[in-house]
């Protein structure tokens, strides 16, 4: 019965919610030491096996937009819970792919289950907590969150080295598992503001257009998915680059990938404590300067012909330090206005997150020439790109 679960501002359920917020960064992260391995077992480029990392975040983009209406109009604990199903039946399939093709599709599947964690999770904390409340949850959950993208390469990487890569698809059927378990027992309904309407073509199509009409929310979402962009920008390239480029061991992948996740963890952290005194918009302006300068001391070393895992490690801990402070809080400044629609603004600010992931994905590697460069450049693009986008944004009274 609902009555023998923990309130909603529990550990264990913001447990729960933390885990639904990381479907991405754990599928993305566990199987990254396996890529160039994965060309060479299907016979393909690098290019074509990013396309599994681009895919998923296409999928989730897709997701998401129905997501967040469908949590709006029947709640959030029953749509959690068909989104981790759709995962964890797709993460099977991912297992016992026979081609990269295949295996492209399998991630798209999996992906449409995964997106409901990051919209309806993050609209479960806006149901939950006040506006700068939920803006410090937020920043402590994707701290807390950076702890699996910190460990998940670790794993794969040692996973991949003892069973193949097959094995770290294995990892996420049991991930998906455990989540349905933790949901299913756990979590209890907390949208108490439900849409009838929600689903109604015209209304999604109104909601959406009254959220994009809100000056604040596009610089938001924009922000939102540059800065994303340059994180995602680093995961997809980051094996080839550790292993193919600088000659890291898959087995030791994670410990450098790690080291830029450090860099969100530590950001995270400081953005808990200091968001509640500074403001959800100072943290964010402060952060995109960070980001580009990050991208810009990154750019410089790579077009010096600096190709060492300092730095390339350092530059890129600093980017995810930034971006730290800058998603969270973006996010929240995003949503915290439409308690009525929160969960369509975070469908919003979701699917323009996965579509700037996915797109500086498939740049990076489309131009990769063997050197950081490419990388370098993008994330000096992106990193401006947010810190113009953000600039005018004056903070709420």
């Amino acid at each position: 019965m609902s009555a023998a679960r923990p309130p909603p501002q529990s550990f264990p359920v913001q447990v729960v919610l933390t885990a639904l917020v990381a479907f991405g960064p754990i599928s993305t992260d566990l199987y990254l030491a396996s890529l160039p391995d994965m060309a060479r077992a299907f016979a393909t480029d690098p290019g074509t096996v990013q396309l599994t990392l681009s895919a998923f975040l296409i999928g989730i983009g897709v997701g998401m937009p129905v997501y967040g209406p469908l949590s709006d109009r029947f709640g959030r604990r029953r749509v959690i819970i068909g989104g981790v199903l759709i995962y964890l039946v797709a993460s099977v399939f991912c297992m016992l792919a026979p081609s990269i093709e295949a295996l492209i599709v399998g991630r798209f599947l999996q992906a449409l289950g995964a997106g409901v964690g990051p919209v309806v999770g993050r609209a479960v904390v806006r149901d939950v907590y006040p506006r700068d409340q939920a803006a410090k949850v937020l920043s402590y959950m994707a701290s807390a969150m950076a702890l699996a993208p910190f460990g998940a390469p670790i794993v794969g990487g040692w996973f991949h080295a003892l069973f193949g890569w097959r094995s770290n698809f294995a990892l996420l059927v049991a991930f998906g598992l455990g989540l349905l378990v933790g949901v299913w027992r756990l979590l209890d309904e907390t949208n108490r503001q439900r849409d009838p309407l929600a689903l109604h073509p015209a209304r999604m199509a109104a909601n959406y257009t009254a959220l994009l009409r809100e000056p604040t929310v596009r610089a938001c979402v924009l922000t939102v998915a540059l800065g994303f962009g340059g994180m995602f920008a680093f995961i997809s390239a980051s094996s080839f680059l550790l292993i193919d480029v600088l000659a890291l061991a898959p087995a030791h992948f994670g410990f450098g990938f790690a080291v830029v996740i450090l860099g969100y963890i530590l950001g995270g952290l400081l953005a808990g404590k200091l968001t509640a005194r500074v403001g959800l918009e100072r943290m964010v302006r402060l952060g995109t300067v960070g980001l580009f300068a990050a991208g810009a001391v990154q750019a410089g070393l790579a077009w010096a012909g600096i190709q060492t895992l300092p730095a390339l490690l350092l530059p890129m801990s600093a980017y995810f330090f930034f971006a730290a402070l800058v998603l969270p809080n973006a996010t929240a400044a995003a949503i915290a206005p439409f308690p009525g629609m929160a969960g369509a603004a975070s469908a919003l600010v979701g699917l323009l997150q996965m579509i700037g992931g996915a797109g500086a994905g498939w740049l990076v590697g489309h131009l990769f020439d063997g050197s950081t460069r490419p990388l370098g450049t993008v994330l000096l693009i992106l990193g401006a790109g947010a810190w113009l986008a953000f600039r005018g944004v004056r903070p709420a009274e």
